[in-house]
C-alpha cells in the first residue's frame, strides 16, 4: 500500500495511492498517525472503497503532496553510513551509528519548493532511504525490528555544509526550513522484499549525481532500529534517515563542487519507492 499526504482546503490529508487515483481517507483516518497506527482497518477500508463507486478520489495530477510522513515525533537521521560515502568524505567507517537529528520543520512533499537561505552558500543534496516506525520499539532485538518497521519512503537530506560545520554540532545545517523533502509516499514494509538492496539515486537538473545501493550501508535498516531503541523510544511515525551514499556535492574536489543553486530540481529515486521532486529558490 502507498500512503501520502497532500493539501486540501488550507489543510494536510492523509490518502492512499491507488488505480483508480488518490482515495482521501481523511473521513475515517484524519491523520497519517491515525492510518498508521490502525492500519489493519485500513486495509479493509481500501479494500471496500476501491468495489465501490466513490467521490473520493483524487486525480493525482490536480493534488498538491505534501510530506509523505507529517507527524513525526523525532527525525533521527544516521551519518557516515555508506561505505563509498565515508571514503569521499575523508572520514573512517564508524564503529557505531552516527546519529543527529532533523525538526519537523524540516518536513516537506514531493513536487514542493524548498528555499535557500540568503546566507546559504554550500546548499547539498543527499539521497536517503526513509524507515517510518509502526508501533512503539523500546530496547528491541535487531532479529525482531523488521515488526517495527510500517513502511519506507524516499527522502533528501539537504545540508547547508557551512552551517553544519559551524560547530561540533551539526543542527543548523540540517534543519533549515523544507530541509528534509519526503516522500512522495510511504511504502508498507510488506511491499519491499529487501530494503538493504535497493538502487538509490539523485540527479539535479537531470544530471545524476548519486547512484548506489542501499547494501552499501554500513549498519543495515534492523541495526539501526534496534541500536536507536536501545537509548530513545521510538514511536509511531518517527522517521529514520539511513544516511547517504557517494556523489554529495562535499564529495567533489573543493574547487568545484556542484553546490545547489536557485532554480535547481533535485530528484531522488530509491527502487520501488518512487521519485521525490524538490524544486530550490533563492530569496
Amino acid at each position: 500500500m502507498k500512503l501520502l499526504t497532500f493539501y486540501s482546503e488550507g489543510k494536510l490529508k492523509p490518502g492512499v495511492l491507488t488505480e483508480r487515483g488518490i482515495l482521501d481517507i481523511s473521513g475515517s483516518y484524519p491523520t497519517m498517525l491515525e492510518a498508521i497506527e490502525r492500519y489493519r482497518g485500513l486495509d479493509e477500508f481500501l479494500e471496500f472503497a476501491l468495489e465501490e463507486v466513490s467521490d473520493f478520489f483524487l486525480e493525482p495530477r490536480d493534488v498538491t503532496l505534501g510530506p509523505a510522513i507529517d507527524c513525526a515525533e523525532k527525525i533521527v537521521c544516521v551519518g557516515l553510513n555508506y561505505k563509498k560515502h565515508a571514503e569521499e568524505s575523508g572520514m573512517s567507517a564508524p564503529d557505531r551509528p552516527v546519529l543527529f537529528s532533523k525538526y519537523r520543520n524540516s518536513l516537506s512533499g514531493s513536487g514542493g519548493t524548498v528555499v535557500i537561505p540568503r546566507e546559504a552558500k554550500q546548499v547539498d543534496y543527499e539521497a536517503e532511504l526513509a524507515i517510518v516506525i509502526g508501533k512503539e520499539a523500546k530496547n528491541v532485538a535487531e532479529a525482531a525490528a523488521a515488526d517495527y518497521i510500517f513502511g519506507y519512503c524516499a527522502a533528501n537530506d539537504l545540508s547547508e555544509r557551512a552551517f553544519q560545520f559551524r560547530s561540533g554540532q551539526w543542527l543548523l545545517g540540517k534543519s533549515l526550513d523544507g530541509f528534509c523533502p519526503i516522500g512522495p509516499y510511504i511504502v508498507t514494509a510488506n511491499e519491499i522484499e529487501d530494503p538493504n538492496k535497493l538502487r538509490i539515486r539523485s540527479s539535479v537538473n537531470g544530471e545524476v549525481r548519486q547512484d548506489s545501493n542501499t547494501n552499501d550501508m554500513i549498519f543495515k535498516c534492523e541495526t539501526l532500529v534496534s541500536y536507536i531503541s536501545h537509548y530513545m523510544t521510538l514511536k509511531p511515525g518517527d522517521i529514520i534517515l539511513t544516511g547517504t551514499p557517494e556523489g554529495v556535492a562535499l564529495g567533489y574536489p573543493e574547487d568545484r563542487r556542484p553546490w545547489l543553486q536557485d532554480g535547481d530540481v533535485v530528484t531522488v529515486e530509491i527502487e520501488g519507492l518512487g521519485s521525490l521532486t524538490t524544486h530550490m529558490e533563492a530569496k
